[in-house]
């Protein structure tokens, strides 16, 4: 199936100023990218990019004062199918995990590993069996205990308030499950991108950009998401880090506006040429 993404975000500045963003698709997807990516910027600047050190294709600009508008879009092909769930996979011991999974183990600015999660994540999943069945009794958990809701949206929100204030996005789902897998010994990693209602029922909700997390299980990353706690089709990744604080998809140096905010994830018709 091909899948059109893109969004359309406005920002008023009262002076010029330096931005760096994330909202490219992240490189690992290069390959199913049938329409290239598009990304422009009213009024026009120059844009420089570059890869994090998480992998992440990143921009960095300076724009003007006033009015500014970011546009992406791009179509990429997705196999249609829902994500594979490997029920007998099993976690590695930490002695053995190679060292560049060791960071997903630690500590992070929204996710805490050395707090009460720990003794909470071993009390309640400390005697289940390892591997794809604990990472999915997590989700299953942190999937009842929060409550969705728009309105308790809250940019510095930690793992460990989510679990007492119970309400969150999608984020706060993520944060509070890659602390639970954490505190278990098993690697997870934040993600960030596209996820349609393709195969689902449509949501009364605005399109918005998703978060999910990966957890390194039998030597491989697998996708997990806490917050709709089922396999979906379509997922399309932008950016991968420790948290939400190293995927940012604008970090802007000096004071703004959000003006209008608009992403768009579309199934296209079969037959659709581009």
């Amino acid at each position: 199936m091909l899948i059109r993404v893109g969004f359309d975000i406005s920002f008023h500045f009262p002076a010029p100023t330096a931005m760096v963003f994330m909202l490219y698709l992240h490189p690992s997807r290069q390959s199913s990218v049938r329409q290239p990516e598009r990304l422009t910027i009213d009024p026009q600047v120059p844009i420089t990019e570059f890869h994090d050190g998480f992998g992440n294709r990143c921009g960095r600009v300076f724009v003007p004062a006033g009015n500014v508008k970011l546009h992406g879009e791009a179509v990429v092909e997705d196999h249609g199918r829902p994500e594979q769930q490997l029920w007998d996979i099993q976690q590695w011991n930490v002695q053995d995990l190679p060292h560049e999974v060791l960071p997903y183990l630690y500590a992070s600015r929204y996710c805490e590993v050395d707090s009460e999660l720990k003794n909470t994540a071993w009390a309640m999943f400390g005697q289940m069996l390892t591997g794809w069945l604990r990472v999915q009794a997590i989700c299953n958990f942190v999937h009842q205990h929060i409550r969705f809701d728009y309105q308790q949206a809250r940019a510095n929100r930690t793992a460990l308030e989510v679990y007492r204030e119970r309400a969150g996005v999608c984020r706060d789902y993520t944060h509070l499950a890659i602390a639970f897998c954490r505190s278990l010994n098993i690697p997870a990693r934040y993600c960030t991108g596209y996820l349609g209602d393709i195969g689902v029922p449509t949501s009364a909700q605005p399109m918005d950009f998703s978060a999910w997390f990966e957890a390194y299980l039998g030597g491989e990353w697998y996708a997990f998401d806490a917050r709709n706690n089922l396999p979906r089709v379509g997922r399309v990744l932008m950016a991968r880090g420790r948290d939400a604080a190293d995927v940012a998809l604008t970090t802007i140096f000096g004071l703004n506006t959000l003006t209008s905010f608009q992403v768009i994830t579309q199934e296209l018709p079969v037959g659709v040429s581009v």
